[in-house]
């Protein structure tokens, strides 16, 4: 979804273009999607956990509407400043997500579209793309710990089918 900094407000839901596309492409093709996302807005106490509930039924609403989906979505609820292992770049959330969910994470794909989320793939044990035009891309363009970078998740989808055998992903 477009980076809304804590959002709190189940309207302000909007997803980026090609997202939808990407999503239904990896699910047609048999990959199982997870969403695993920071949301120090919580260990703030700028919203709370019912309220992210909403947000993520609004943003699975709009996928589903575009034919798309995802099969989990784990949360880090902590602040920065609390130095839990499940907030990205550590790689907590993604262990725990194959872990529950059977997923090999060697034959994987995380991705994201901050440094952090190519971190966090990359300590987990998967191969990474950055996706550069979402949001925050903080070296224009240019990363050398991700393993391939995409323009947009529709992207990001054809690199993974046209390589891959794998029926795993996780996206940041």
């Amino acid at each position: 979804m477009v980076d809304v900094k804590y959002c709190a407000y189940p309207a302000l839901v909007q997803l980026i273009p090609g997202a939808a596309e990407g999503l239904r492409a990896l699910r047609q093709a048999g990959y199982r999607v997870v969403v695993v996302t920071n949301q120090s807005g919580i260990g703030r106490g700028y919203f709370d956990t019912k309220t992210l509930e909403l947000v993520n039924n609004r943003l699975r609403d709009q996928l589903r509407r575009e034919g798309a989906d995802y099969d989990a979505l784990y949360y880090c609820p902590h602040a920065p400043e609390e130095d839990c292992q499940c907030r990205k770049p550590k790689p907590g959330l993604l262990l725990r997500a194959a872990s529950e969910l059977d997923i090999d994470l060697a034959s994987s794909y995380t991705l994201g579209d901050r440094d952090l989320d190519v971190k966090a793939g990359k300590a987990a044990g998967t191969k990474t793309i950055l996706v550069s035009r979402t949001n925050h891309l903080e070296d224009s363009g240019s990363n050398p710990l991700a393993d391939f970078i995409a323009s947009n998740l529709a992207d990001a989808a054809k690199f993974i089918l046209s390589r891959s055998r794998t029926r795993d992903g996780i996206a940041g």
